[in-house]
């Protein structure tokens, strides 16, 4: 079984489209309708661990710590986190890799930062 991802309201959804259109097998679900506006990050981490996903986020100042509390009481598919100032081709190639070279269970309770 292959990592499956969901997209945190703030990420750019081109990273997405991008990774798509590279590889359309990838598992990676949109915000929209699954992310009200105005969702506070645990309840976030809360989603992305009951659909089995790992959130990709753009926000790396607060949502570490809450996945560090999030983590200390529940199970959660991962996170990552892709800074603002990334470029979009290597965020899009990370993902991938990602996607590729790694197992589910390998991101269970842990959480990276791109770039690799």
């Amino acid at each position: 079984m292959r990592v499956r991802f969901l997209a945190d309201a703030n990420l750019d959804q081109d990273i997405v489209a991008g990774i798509l259109r590279r590889e359309s097998k990838v598992d990676f679900e949109l915000p929209q309708n699954l992310i009200p506006e105005r969702m506070k990050d645990p309840e976030v981490l809360a989603l992305a661990a009951s659909l089995g996903r790992i959130l990709v986020t753009h926000d790396v100042r607060t949502m570490p710590a809450h996945f560090g509390n999030f983590v200390a009481t529940s199970e959660s598919p991962g996170l990552i986190l892709i800074p603002a100032t990334m470029g979009l081709a290597q965020a899009i190639e990370d993902i991938l890799l990602i996607w590729h070279a790694s197992e589910p269970e390998e991101w269970t309770n842990r959480f990276r930062r791109l770039p690799l």
